[in-house]
């Protein structure tokens, strides 16, 4: 069972890893929290973000499974442990991205912002500063408007801090918190006050509450012995008398099969157009990390950056190894997924898998060849993100430039010519997302703040449309560009 929060860079990274186990013949579950009440009301609990109730789905998830239940059981269990956890959180101030100057957003000291997730992102108002008994009530009222009907009042309650605030502060709001369930006639079941499920450096904290019944609460109430969770004590097996542990097997290295000649030569061409991609991608991430910042976690440009450098890498391995074009940009899109990351890493790499994959490593490139290469990877991406043209992401700025890329294909153009319409048709539409409303995503439940700026994911695929237009039309990377 592979559990997670409910963001989009999970649901797909996880997702694909869910689909290769059961390609291999291991049934893998998906369980997505979704607890934030902030970003979704409860008619729509499916696009809840996932925040500080994953501690509570997990824990009682191993718990059911160390009680040795089955596969489905455990899923059912923690599908109904999320069915009844609900979140809200307040921050103080942001936080900062490692090796960013400064924080993803700020909240000036006379005011504190409502309703934030666990990535980074901004909260979805701001109110004055409220003493802590104002707060408690404030972090409570929430989660008790969605109690269920005829609930004895037995919760789990998670009182979690966001990184930078005081143990002191936390308990200071505990103490105004237990008051206020109790007066809600809630019966607090082991309650937790600490750092839990963090978000690097931000100031805040976050209220959790499940609703338990006779079965979540023993699971909820079983020990637990992790490195960075706690509950009761576990026996341990001597030490003299444990079974011993064989290492698991390191799988093999995916083996680099010979292209063609012509292929391997279009090869070191797109290596060399990944590598100038990687540049580019490296020199504009701190101004698409701005506009990521906008309604998301500003972290848009340092996952290109670090996704392309190893797609790059790649790339160049597999060239020098005798790939041909397909198997070049497979191992690129491959690197480019393991070492970004989020919701671009898992696109870009089943997008230049799928480009790989139809090209292969015997065929001359042609224009025609690249459009529908170009074609496999929209429909990849599509396929495994779910987004449509108008949801403001990459796709808006994707689908033009496949389908320009086509059109001029068909009408006979040379491939710099036919790429060069299409990256200006990618450039003109991610431009035109800055007035639309993010309908999937991270930005989703902060869309308003995102009308009047474009789109990260659509500008940094158009970036890398215009940077391969250049390098085509100067027969840069290889003598034996694809004509």
């Amino acid at each position: 069972i592979l559990g997670f929060g409910n963001y989009a860079g999970d649901v797909l990274n996880f997702g694909a890893a869910a689909e290769r186990l059961r390609g291999e013949g291991i049934d893998a579950r998906i369980l997505a929290v979704t607890d934030d009440v902030a970003s979704a009301g409860p008619e729509e609990r499916s696009r809840r973000r996932g925040v500080a109730g994953d501690l509570l789905v997990f824990k009682i998830a191993g718990a059911a499974a160390e009680a040795g239940l089955d596969i489905d059981a455990v899923e059912a269990v923690a599908q109904r442990a999320n069915a009844g956890s609900v979140s809200f959180g307040v921050a103080f101030d942001g936080c900062t991205l490692p090796g960013q100057a400064g924080p993803l957003f700020t909240v000036d000291p006379e005011h504190i912002a409502l309703g934030l997730g666990i990535h980074g992102e901004p909260g979805i108002r701001t109110e004055r500063m409220i003493p802590a008994a104002e707060l408690a009530r404030m972090l409570l009222a929430p989660l008790l408007a969605e109690r269920p009907a005829g609930h004895d009042g037995r919760v789990a309650v998670v009182l979690n801090g966001l990184g930078r605030t005081k143990y002191e502060e936390l308990f200071v709001l505990w103490h105004h918190l237990s008051r206020l369930l109790a007066d809600e006639g809630l019966t607090p079941v082991d309650p937790e006050v600490g750092e839990f499920v963090t978000s690097l450096d931000m100031a805040g904290c976050s209220l959790s509450i499940l609703w338990l019944d006779d079965e979540l609460e023993a699971f909820w109430r079983a020990p637990a012995d992790a490195p960075a969770f706690r509950k009761g004590s576990i026996a341990r097996p001597d030490a003299a008398v444990a079974a011993p542990q064989d290492a698991a097997p390191v799988a093999a290295a995916e083996t680099i099969q010979p292209g063609s000649e012509v292929s391997r030569q279009a090869g070191a061409c797109i290596a060399a157009l990944i590598a100038r991609m990687a540049d580019a991608l490296a020199e504009a991430e701190e101004e698409l990390g701005r506009i990521d910042a906008q309604a998301g976690d500003g972290d848009h440009g340092q996952g290109m950056a670090r996704g392309s450098g190893a797609a790059a890498s790649a790339a160049a391995e597999a060239s020098a190894a005798g790939a041909g074009a397909g198997g070049v940009l497979v191992s690129a899109g491959d690197a480019w997924a393991d070492r970004a990351g989020g919701t671009s890493g898992a696109l870009w790499g089943v997008a230049l898998r799928g480009f790989g994959l139809a090209l292969g490593d015997d065929a001359a490139i042609a224009p025609g060849l690249v459009a529908a290469g170009a074609r496999d990877a929209l429909d990849a991406v599509v396929r495994l993100g779910g987004a449509q043209p108008g949801d403001k992401t990459l796709v808006d700025a994707l689908v033009p430039f496949v389908d320009a890329l086509a059109a001029e294909a068909d009408r006979g153009q040379a491939l710099p010519e036919a790429w060069r319409r299409a990256a200006t048709a990618a450039t003109e539409a991610a431009e035109a997302t800055a007035d639309l409303v993010p309908r999937l995503g991270r930005a989703r439940p902060l869309a308003e703040r995102s009308v009047g700026h474009p789109d990260a994911g659509a500008v940094s695929l158009a970036l890398c449309a215009r940077v391969i237009a250049d390098a085509l039309e100067k027969g840069a990377g290889s003598s034996a560009r694809p004509s």
